[in-house]
């Protein structure tokens, strides 16, 4: 439809643990990434309270820069706009 935004605009990184999470949080605020701690959104998983938002067009920085701190991460979802 017209008016409507080409794919997602926001991600969302799910954790196993906390203390994952925690870490990410850490290492992402060191650098330019636009990132947020939020509550983990219940459909996408109940292992961790916390995930990590982002905006999805640095999905793949966001991704490296985590692996390449030895980050573990359970999933990347992209999150849907709200209607």
């Amino acid at each position: 439809m017209l008016g409507e935004a080409c794919g997602p605009t926001l991600g969302v990184i799910v954790f196993h643990t906390t203390s994952a999470a925690i870490k990410a949080d850490k290492v992402l605020r060191q650098t330019s990434f636009a990132t947020k701690l939020v509550p983990t959104p219940r459909h996408l998983s109940s292992d961790c309270g916390l995930a990590i938002r982002f905006n999805w067009i640095d999905k793949d920085g966001v991704a490296a820069t985590l692996a390449a701190q030895s980050v573990e991460i359970s999933a990347i979802h992209p999150l849907a706009p709200k209607r």
